[in-house]
């Protein structure tokens, strides 16, 4: 190991290294003084100087002595011998200053792998706490990153800087399709240190990430106008966004959506063709519970004594438009409002004795249909039989053939009871 080779060290941490200047001439200085400090068994800052050239990838040390008569060497370290002295330059004299460049060379092959390997330490040391620091300080923040590595829909991107970021399985939207080279966009979630490496988490499922893209898009967010009151998710699939205005001249739900939906249109495409529902924030809670529904129709709202259940009535041909595909509407319209939302159809309190659930007809009917059925709305035979079958395979997304089995299933029931 010689001089060289450190140098060449120091040419990498400048070149590659996600590292300042500053941080690495300190970061250098140091592990050098600690070793000074050490071989001399002294504070060396009171006699020997480090000149770090980071530019340069080089160094120079300077051992700095008082001439004294060749009898009179006391110390070592801070003074030096006349008769070596005239050997360095033959003008000097006792009680002259000599500077003298300490070479590496001298200090061993075991002091100099060791320096290396210190100095290699501290620059890593810093370079991760300077990336914990950078990444804990933008939590909650939008950034954009580079996919360098997907495995098994594990994504690995690195930022601008080539720090890394993981984008796991669980905090991307299902649609969400990348390759190497692709950019994403992401929220940080997260920023810890694992076995001492800090990990960067992104998040695109977060209802924070939706925030953000609203912040970006909506002036009137951004300058504290309109303000976000509570956002619920289904990922890909349905997001529903409470906003409200203290300026009577704002419309906040206009504001977000833009004209011709021009400023939620960019939202749903970043969100693979997330639909989003914007509504106004109300404290009464039957306003609220109507308004997260929609685009249903309800003729009425029964909320429990305890504030936690909400029983909804509407038409037969609204209660699958407050369902919504696959249940989401509902589902948000409940984390929203924070009830539990039951719906009901209007003649539900009278409903006809002679009818029969549709649970009743599970040795019949497989339940998969039976649960397309219900939430379409309807949960008893004659509820189903109230439509056409080409309108129940139309609203519950049935074959044809399986729904004319279900009527011929049903209208045998009634038959049989007016034998």
């Amino acid at each position: 190991m010689d001089n060289y080779k450190l140098v060449e060290t120091f040419s990498e941490f400048k070149d590659f290294k996600n590292i300042d200047r500053e941080a690495l001439m300190r970061i250098i200085e140091d592990v050098f003084r600690g070793m000074l400090d050490k071989k001399f068994n002294a504070n060396t800052e009171e006699f020997i100087d480090i000149i770090v050239n980071v530019d340069k990838g080089d160094f120079e040390i300077y051992h700095n002595r008082t001439v004294v008569e060749d009898d009179e060497l006391k110390d070592p370290a801070r003074e030096i011998k006349l008769s070596d002295a005239i050997k360095i330059e033959p003008d000097f004299e006792v009680g002259d200053d000599v500077s003298e460049v300490l070479k590496i060379e001298t200090f061993g092959r075991r002091d100099i792998l060791a320096l290396r390997q210190n100095l290699q330490a501290k620059v890593l040391e810093y370079e991760k706490e300077n990336i914990f620091q950078k990444y804990k300080d933008k939590v909650g923040e939008i950034i954009t990153a580079e996919v360098t590595h997907v495995w098994k829909r594990e994504l690995i991107a690195v930022d601008d800087e080539g720090i890394e970021l993981t984008l796991p399985r669980a905090e991307q939207i299902p649609e969400d399709q990348y390759k190497k080279g692709d950019s994403v966009r992401a929220i940080v979630k997260s920023v810890e240190n694992v076995n001492g490496s800090p990990v960067v988490v992104l998040s695109r499922t977060s209802e924070i990430f939706l925030q953000r893209l609203l912040e970006a898009e909506v002036p009137e967010i951004y300058d504290g106008l309109v303000t976000v009151k509570k956002i619920v998710r289904e990922p890909g699939q349905r997001a529903k966004i409470a906003v409200e205005s203290y300026d009577d001249r704002i419309d906040p739900v206009g504001a977000c959506v833009g004209m011709k939906g021009s400023r939620i249109h960019g939202i749903v495409r970043e969100l693979r063709n997330e639909n989003i529902d914007v509504i106004n924030w109300t404290t009464n809670p039957q306003l609220f519970i109507q308004r997260a529904l929609s685009p249903a129709k309800i003729t009425e709202i029964r909320i429990n004594d305890d504030n936690t259940m909400a029983n909804v009535y509407m038409e037969n041909d609204q209660i699958s438009l407050a369902i919504g595909k696959g249940g989401y509407n509902i589902k948000l319209a409940g984390r929203l409002t924070g009830y539990e939302i039951d719906v009901y159809r209007n003649s539900e309190a009278n409903i006809d004795e002679e009818d029969v659930d549709l649970q009743e007809f599970s040795d019949e009917i497989d339940q998969w249909v039976i649960d397309s059925l219900v939430k379409m709305g309807c949960d008893t035979a004659k509820n189903v039989l109230s439509y056409t079958p080409e309108e129940v395979a139309n609203r519950a997304d049935l074959e044809m053939d399986t729904v004319e089995e279900v009527f011929r299933i049903l209208k045998s029931e009634f038959e049989q009871d007016a034998e």
